[in-house]
């Protein structure tokens, strides 16, 4: 049987996981277009991506809730 948590937990891991991808993604194009893909580029990379990260997490955990409540007055629920 494989371990799942509970339901109480949905929005922390959306953010939790939201956050890495996007700010892993975007901090990689940022590196890219700065330093370009050079020696060293992971590192930067890597830096960057946690420094972000560390913004990203509570920032998704703050903004999350906001935006699905603003659905409802943009998108018609038919």
């Amino acid at each position: 049987m494989v371990y799942r948590l509970p339901v109480k937990f949905k929005v922390s891991v959306f953010s939790f996981l939201l956050s890495c991808l996007m700010s892993f993604i975007v901090s990689g194009v940022a590196i890219v277009q700065t330093l370009g893909i050079e020696a060293g580029f992971m590192q930067h990379w890597l830096t960057a991506w946690l420094s972000s990260w560390i913004v990203a997490f509570p920032a998704v955990m703050i903004v999350a809730p906001l935006v699905e409540k603003m659905l409802p007055y943009i998108v018609r629920g038919d």
